[in-house]
């Protein structure tokens, strides 16, 4: 019997999931996991307090997974997730735990999927639903979910959902759950609300509190750097500007290790994807040319990197933020093997900064932030390696035939060789340009990234932060067609936007509702592929189909003080129902129409 056997099992565990958890590389259970494995597979209530990265998914997933009944394909275990994200990650984490666990069926329920796609997956009766809470809500009240089986429900990261405005939708979903179920709360801090949540929703839950001692190598040089544009095409940049000798690239997902792979391989890369897909002897060849240099980038998620030994590894790119801490200290501890100094890199998209923010709590020191690399210093890169290449050939011994064939291609005295070399050198560049005229990738107009902005939280920066926004020119007036006819409320909204767009909500700005629409500010650039994204999206089962409100300008009524959006203007400043307002004015700013205002009172 094995190590991993031993302490697992004497949780109390069945062999297909000591046997998944053998494949996967886990030695022995974290203290959040011994601590709460036990008691809920007593069918006790759990209150976890943890750091990110303290192994809590596996701490609630595997005690209910345990005390699943195969058989019934039905909802028996729900478990919501702030963002789709970690829903994703959750549902692959539950396959890879039930791997062995045959009939066993997973399924994430998140906003931007197609509802046909989900309403066939539900009816196929899977056992276990990971969802956002207002994907989740829709089924409820569409009536597509049903729950009347359900015995175990996780709230993960609940602090996380309430900050997003989720926790009202949280509690109506609870309220829908029957009487007999246990409940796993986690949350890396307690505030009120959650408190209020588990005292009213809870049967005498056991607390659960875990201190993180996680630390990382000091010869290992972090640094972060704040996502815009498209990531491949930054992924590709940092590759280029950095010298490695072989690097390994984490991805939250199996499906992103193909694309990163494929992406990489189109620009020249020589990488590979490792993911739990493969079998075990396409994965121990795949290390073995990581191993002896016949491989340089490798593409891996978490799960299937475990146990990854490779002294070569001299980078660590996160690609994908992870959502614990203790797998960031696993990645980045993968370079600087055997004496040697490593570098670890994180992308942070906007919403992430509460990752990041975990993170640098856990281990304890500061990440420092690193700009794109200019084109610049990509054109001295290639540069140089033409340099060498060439240096090569001069240095070769079969260069006379060659040189033959140049005086036999272009023999008149006209031409200088120079032209020639340079001709011959414009050529030779192939599809990466020695010369980089246009940098494609723009850093956004607006400074979501400001070092300051991420570091304070508290609600009166919070505010503060919205009214500079507010006041500011770098955003745009949009339209939406949800409104308080359909019982949309400001919180459903940030959420929805939030989410679909990687928007920090500090970055949202006015909300307006209206009876059968509302408008939102958003910063200036969004690009048209999430503008379709958006356009898309879905907020309590309607359509909001987002559209740009190109000319803002405000038309006021003098007689009613009716505001009106040129938008809702003919070129002759008519209605476009044809109501006429004979007395209008045009006002561009807010200031002079307040005013205005003024002026009709003091009359």
């Amino acid at each position: 019997m094995t190590h991993i056997e031993s302490t697992f099992s004497f949780l109390g565990l069945n062999s297909f999931i000591i046997q998944s958890l053998s494949e996967m590389g886990y030695v022995k259970p974290s203290p959040i996991q011994a601590a709460c494995i036990p008691l809920l597979l007593e069918g006790r209530d759990v209150l976890g307090m943890a750091q990110t990265g303290s192994g809590k998914t596996a701490a609630f997933a595997l005690p209910l997974l345990h005390n699943l009944k195969i058989n019934l394909k039905a909802p028996q275990i729900l478990v919501l997730a702030p963002t789709r994200e970690l829903a994703v990650q959750v549902a692959e984490a539950f396959s890879d735990f039930s791997k062995h666990m045959i009939g066993i069926h997973v399924l994430p329920l998140y906003g931007g999927q197609r509802y046909e796609l989900q309403l066939r997956a539900l009816r196929q009766g899977p056992q276990i639903v990971v969802g956002t809470p207002g994907r989740l809500l829709d089924h409820l009240k569409r009536g597509t979910l049903n729950l009347s089986n359900l015995h175990g429900l996780v709230l993960d990261e609940a602090d996380e959902m309430l900050r997003m405005g989720f926790i009202e939708d949280v509690e109506t979903i609870m309220a829908q759950i029957p009487k007999k179920h246990q409940t796993a709360l986690f949350s890396a801090t307690m505030p009120e609300a959650i408190r209020r949540i588990s005292k009213r929703f809870m049967n005498n839950p056991q607390e659960i509190k875990i201190q993180s001692n996680i630390t990382t190598r000091p010869d290992i040089k972090q640094s972060y750097w704040m996502v815009y544009g498209r990531k491949t095409d930054a992924l590709i940049r940092f590759l280029e500007a950095q010298d490695f000798s072989a690097t390994i690239i984490f991805v939250r997902t199996k499906s992103a290790t193909l694309e990163v792979s494929e992406a990489l391989e189109r620009n020249g890369y020589n990488s590979a994807a490792l993911n739990g897909d493969m079998n075990q002897a396409l994965r121990e060849q795949t290390l073995e040319r990581l191993k002896n240099g016949r491989l340089d980038i490798l593409i891996a998620t978490d799960v299937a990197a475990r146990g990854l030994d490779v002294d070569r590894i001299s980078f660590v790119i996160n690609y994908d933020i992870p959502m614990d801490s203790e797998s960031y200290v696993h990645r980045i501890g993968r370079t600087g093997r055997a004496g040697r100094a490593g570098r670890a890199l994180l992308f942070v998209e906007h919403r992430e900064r509460r990752l990041l923010r975990n993170i640098e709590r856990t281990i304890k020191q500061s990440i420092p932030e690193v700009q794109l690399p200019k084109i610049e210093l990509l054109c001295e890169r290639r540069l140089e390696k033409f340099a060498k290449k060439v240096q090569q050939q001069l240095e070769s011994r079969d260069l006379d035939q060659y040189s033959a064939l140049l005086d036999k291609l272009y023999s008149t005295d006209d031409l200088d060789i120079k032209t020639l070399a340079a001709a011959l050198l414009k050529m030779a560049q192939g599809e990466r340009p020695l010369i980089i005229k246009y940098d494609s990738i723009k850093r956004p107009t607006h400074d979501f990234f400001n070092k300051d902005n991420r570091r304070n939280e508290d609600i009166k920066n919070n505010h503060r932060l919205r009214r500079e926004h507010r006041e500011s020119k770098d955003i745009d007036l949009y339209r939406i067609e949800v409104g308080r006819n359909d019982g949309v409320e400001v919180r459903h909204i940030v959420g929805a936007i939030a989410n679909e767009g990687n928007i920090n909500s500090r970055h949202i700005g006015n909300i307006k509702l209206f009876s059968s629409y509302s408008t939102i500010e958003l910063p200036k650039g969004i690009s048209k592929d999430l503008l379709q994204k958006f356009a898309r999206t879905r907020i309590l089962n309607k359509s909001i189909n987002m559209k740009l409100l190109r000319d803002t300008r405000i038309y006021v009524n003098k007689t009613s003080h009716r505001i009106v959006l040129n938008r809702d203007r003919d070129k002759n400043g008519n209605r476009r129902n044809s109501e006429n307002y004979s007395n209008k004015t045009s006002i561009s700013k807010k200031n002079e129409f307040k005013s205005f205002l003024s002026r009709r009172r003091n009359v």
